[in-house]
């Protein structure tokens, strides 16, 4: 008697991943992200090489190789800082798999891949929101641990960028994040203006494309019960020093500069714009001298 041949299909996914990395040779968390690939098929994990100079796309190459179902590596040629390769890794992950909700989470592993799931599977719950974000608030029963230098800074800087999105978020600079896939496009498709603060910016987006009320209403904060400070973090002095810089950018260009549109369709103070003015005034001044 011969027994019945099963075959079984493999789980359409639901859920996408992006991790952006950067040199990630030697601190790349090998066996944690390849027990979670293999323990949810329905999450695909793609991973983004930035251009990495060290051997980050054959570490990358080789978790591929073990579980190809659901991992992706999407290589940059040249390093374009994090919110790039985040952003291409979006798009990218957006036009290979038609998943229900797409999101990033830091190679590092500050916040395990398990947290970001719980994140989605609670959104599932409230679909009337387009977004849900990480929030490493301090709180009896989570393991929230972070340098409190860099805590003091963030707490100041938490409370600039309440002033720029007239929101009362507890954290926008977690790496965890989820969209809703129709979200994806219009968010990702335009680089960013910073390299650091992207993710201001993509709720400076919301906001634009929904009205003020967008992050009230479209955006829910999931507290963590675990995040861990990892050594090794890419952002330098030189870089924390900007971001007070960066965040001015970002609030002219979002919430200033539309009202001061020329007929041309530019901010007037914009680079293009002030090209455009001294180009036609030298081409007045010839013609009147000469």
């Amino acid at each position: 008697m011969k027994r019945a041949t099963i075959h079984l299909k493999p789980l359409t996914p639901q859920y996408a991943i992006v991790v952006p990395c950067y040199n990630e040779e030697k601190r790349f968390p090998y066996s944690s992200f390849l027990q979670f690939a293999k323990s949810h098929p329905e999450v695909v994990l793609c991973f983004v090489n930035d251009g990495s100079k060290d051997k980050t796309l054959a570490v990358l190459h080789a978790i591929q190789m073990e579980c190809p179902t659901n991992i992706a590596v999407y290589s940059l040629e040249q390093n374009s800082g994090k919110s790039e390769a985040v952003r291409q890794g979006m798009i990218h992950a957006h036009n290979q798999y038609h998943v229900n909700m797409l999101g990033f989470l830091d190679a590092d592993l500050a916040t395990k891949p398990e947290e970001w799931l719980q994140m989605a599977k609670y959104k599932e719950a409230y679909p009337q929101y387009g977004a849900i974000v990480g929030s490493r608030i301090q709180r009896l029963g989570a393991e929230i641990n972070r340098n409190d230098s860099r805590s003091l800074f963030s707490s100041v800087i938490k409370k600039c960028i309440r002033v720029i999105l007239k929101a009362p978020f507890q954290d926008t600079q977690c790496g965890a994040k989820i969209f809703q896939r129709d979200l994806v496009p219009f968010l990702f498709r335009k680089p960013f203006l910073t390299p650091w603060l992207f993710d201001v910016e993509i709720f400076l987006r919301l906001q634009k494309k929904f009205g003020k009320a967008t992050l009230q209403k479209g955006v829910l904060e999931f507290p963590l019960l675990h995040w861990s400070e990892i050594g090794g973090s890419k952002l330098t002095l030189k870089h924390t020093l900007k971001i007070p810089i960066q965040l001015i950018k970002l609030h002219y260009q979002y919430n200033i500069a539309e009202k001061f549109i020329t007929k041309s369709g530019y901010p007037i103070f914009s680079r293009k714009h002030t090209d455009t003015f001294f180009r036609n005034f030298l081409f007045r001044f010839v013609n009147i001298f000469f």
